[in-house]
């Protein structure tokens, strides 16, 4: 398993930038453990509905404070308004991380007794927590996909696929893989190109698909961007409208977590998705899964490609890997890089293309906030 100091990416082992931790749904008011960037954290819901993310252990004597199903803390609930309590000895801590109770201390609470909190943000019915090895705030916002609240799509339930153990990099090299389109995917590329710019990288290709279009069926066209490091959007035509939804988080340095959702146009027309538009629109989110897994068995079983051997025909890879490498560098560093190969890369057969993608001086049609 290659970590990131084998690839060479930068100073940090860990990724900067906005990453999905959970489904929205499945955070309740019970505290949940979850672990990714090689350490643990707990997760919940409070009483008012905000979302929570701590690190995982009490600064008392290091108790875990997700990982606990038997002290009464956790059988009569762990989580009071907005405040979790430890299991061992139930100190409580409010949702800025400070203890404000030990229930059999009258002295005065330490200052030290806090904990780090995460920034937390839900979009798209899912939890994403902003992680920066600098400490820095946030240095770009998740775009908004209006098609998620419009009551004509269907929004899917996201498909957790899971631990897959590759470092990102391979993950994100399907981003320039030009080649890969026939063998893997069925695919008669028609044309295909990259995008760079800031923190992201485009996608832009058209062609068949013989798992998601039928043969003798419309053209694919699909235009899938990278907004920072691991949030994959694709907006696609072929058999329906559609919005590809993927997010993958390191979970330790040469593993990821990685979760799958579709947003469909009603099949029908409906203004409002009826119930036979969600069926259809499953059944579309199941052959876009089977899609996705033609890759992931890819990554799951290739040996990691830390140096390859490229050539004319695979793809932008090197420039690609120059500009996921600023997620893992300081910002110092990172902003004299980019400017060295922004813009398009690897354009090919774009005459192929419908005449609102040839435009290429529009990043996406997604609105960003």
């Amino acid at each position: 398993m290659a970590t990131t100091k084998d690839y060479g990416l930068g100073e940090y082992t860990y990724p900067r930038g906005w990453f999905m931790v959970a489904e929205s749904a499945k955070v309740v008011d019970k505290p949940q453990a979850v672990h990714f960037f090689g350490q643990e954290f707990a997760l919940y819901r409070g009483k008012s509905g905000r979302v929570v993310l701590l690190d995982a252990y009490c600064p008392h004597m290091g108790t875990h404070l997700a990982r606990n199903t038997t002290s009464y803390v956790a059988q009569d609930g762990a989580i009071e308004d907005d405040c979790i309590r430890c299991p061992y000895h139930a100190w409580r801590f409010g949702p800025d991380g400070k203890c404000n109770e030990i229930p059999y201390s009258s002295g005065p609470i330490p200052p030290s007794a806090k904990i780090k909190t995460w920034k937390v943000q839900e979009y798209m019915g899912a939890v994403f927590v902003w992680h920066d090895p600098e400490g820095g705030e946030p240095d770009y916002v998740l775009p908004v996909v209006p098609e998620w609240t419009d009551p004509a799509w269907v929004c899917g339930s996201y498909d957790d696929l899971g631990v897959v153990n590759v470092h990102p990099q391979e993950a994100i090299d399907n981003i320039t893989d030009a080649a890969h389109f026939g063998p893997v995917h069925g695919s008669r590329t028609k044309f295909f190109e990259n995008e760079f710019r800031g923190h992201r990288v485009v996608q832009r290709m058209g062609g068949g698909h013989r798992t998601l279009i039928a043969e003798g069926g419309p053209m694919l066209v699909t235009e899938a961007t990278y907004h920072g490091p691991s949030l994959l959007l694709t907006r696609m035509s072929g058999l329906y409208d559609s919005w590809i939804v993927i997010a993958h988080t390191p979970v330790d340095d040469g593993s990821i977590y990685v979760w799958h959702n579709l947003i469909v146009k009603s099949p029908t027309g409906s203004a409002v998705a009826t119930d036979e538009d969600r069926l259809h629109a499953r059944g579309y989110q199941d052959m876009a899964l089977a899609a996705f897994a033609q890759d992931f068995e890819v990554w799951k079983h290739k040996r990691p490609n830390v140096q390859g051997l490229y050539v004319q025909g695979d793809g932008a890879f090197q420039k690609q890997r120059k500009w996921y490498s600023q997620f893992y560098n300081p910002r110092t560093k990172t902003a004299a890089l980019l400017p060295q190969f922004e813009g398009i890369q690897g354009a090919r057969g774009l005459d192929a293309a419908p005449q609102e993608m040839r435009d290429t001086g529009s990043l996406s049609r997604l609105e960003v906030a």
